[in-house]
């Protein structure tokens, strides 16, 4: 490709060397937004566990204390079923020490058990958003979070794309630096869109164009060839004159499609859609299904083909950086999941840079247990998807050392 923007992607932060902790109290922002049963237990603790390293880190260099932030659903006020004692709970059998919860997360009880707590404990707070000004980047409230810490580090990447108080607002009243999770997702977005290693291919998917526009026109600045399958492909193909019958199509989106299509042959950038399809009679897991490379009136597209497959993984393997963001197809039903699959195996088997984001294909690449395969796996959907759009997020924005 020609013209590559040269902006970079993400802004870098400093992490924890930059600081002294000895004797600090550290506020720390995590993502503790883990998913529950009907019973409230933690069903995947991969978020809890991701936040490890740096918690033990921040102790080990003498920290007075250590004290916790996160929120937890989307409540609206006080909600019983979304406080964090079971997230407390968990952490102390990770962390193997005790962990003192908190009941709330600002206030003069609050306060005085922070000051009190003795050397080396670990603080919980409750749920940030039981706040009714922390979604707001309320001032007062920010305030009174920074008054909990001598200084901050954020180490939740999924929530930075958001101005919010125990993110972004807290970093600007104390010193903030990033924790490691952090730090390893600026710098695994900057490897892939900043400086990377070419050909730098990106795979696309998901149900919507709506969803990728941004991240498209961004990405057709850096990348060498991008692969778009799901449904959003067949916005693409009607663009293109192809039939799509009762496939997902925005109509609404035809005239940014097409100024994408011209982007892409102005900037010399290779855009693969599929070339085969999946097809079924209907929405469900049980609907006739047959293998078309042109789909009949009355079918609709719900998984690229092995044609494409075949296409796709070529494209990938020859890959020296490689960035995934959404499934190629309804995956969650197995007639509609060996597009996904393939792809998901041939990005494992990538001898380049891997940076798998977005909440399906994490899923997807955790079902065919191929997590461990990729370079990184991010830990953030909206904020992946903001950075390959080229945001600067909030939250990475407000740290200063």
């Amino acid at each position: 490709m020609t013209g590559a923007s040269s902006a970079p992607a993400a802004k870098s932060a400093q992490g924890l060397d930059a600081l002294d902790l000895k004797g600090k109290r550290v506020l720390m922002r995590v993502d503790f937004n883990v998913p529950q049963d009907d019973t409230g237990a933690i069903s995947d603790d991969t978020r809890i566990r991701a936040a490890l390293p740096t918690i033990q880190e921040v102790l080990a260099k003498g920290a007075r204390c250590v004290v916790l932030m996160s929120h937890l659903g989307r409540p609206k006020g006080v909600d019983a079923k979304l406080r964090l004692n079971p997230i407390a709970q968990r952490l102390e059998k990770l962390l193997k020490r005790k962990v003192l919860k908190l009941d709330d997360s600002t206030g003069a009880a609050v306060e005085a058990a922070v000051n009190g707590a003795a050397a080396g404990s670990v603080i919980l707070l409750e749920n940030v958003r039981f706040n009714a000004g922390e979604q707001k980047a309320d001032a007062a409230l920010s305030a009174a979070y920074a008054k909990l810490g001598d200084v901050f580090v954020n180490d939740a990447f999924g929530t930075s794309h958001r101005a919010e108080c125990s993110v972004s607002e807290v970093a600007k009243l104390l010193p903030s630096v990033a924790g490691r999770l952090l730090q390893a997702e600026i710098e695994a977005f900057g490897r892939v869109l900043s400086a990377p290693k070419r050909p730098l291919v990106a795979i696309l998917g998901g149900a919507k164009v709506s969803d990728k526009l941004l991240v498209i026109d961004n990405l057709l600045e850096r990348c060498d060839t991008i692969l778009i399958g799901g449904g959003m492909a067949y916005t693409f193909l009607h663009v293109l004159g192809q039939p799509i019958g009762k496939s997902l199509v925005e109509l609404d989106r035809v005239d940014v499609v097409k100024k994408a299509l011209e982007k892409a042959k102005a900037k010399k950038v290779e855009l693969l859609l599929p070339v085969d399809h999946v097809v079924a009679d209907k929405f469900a897991a049980d609907a006739a299904t047959k293998v078309v490379e042109s789909i009949p009136d009355g079918w609709m597209a719900l998984d690229i083909g092995p044609k494409s497959q075949k296409l796709f993984a070529d494209k990938i393997a020859a890959a020296q950086t490689l960035v995934w963001n959404g499934p190629m197809g309804v995956f969650e039903m197995p007639a509609f999941a060996k597009g996904t699959a393939a792809v998901g195996k041939a990005v494992a088997a990538c001898k380049g840079y891997t940076v798998v984001g977005g909440g399906d294909s994490v899923a997807a690449l955790e079902m065919l247990k191929l997590s461990s395969k990729v370079k990184h796996v991010s830990t953030g959907g909206g904020a992946s998807l903001e950075l390959l759009e080229g945001k600067t997020l909030p939250g990475i924005a407000a740290l200063k050392a």
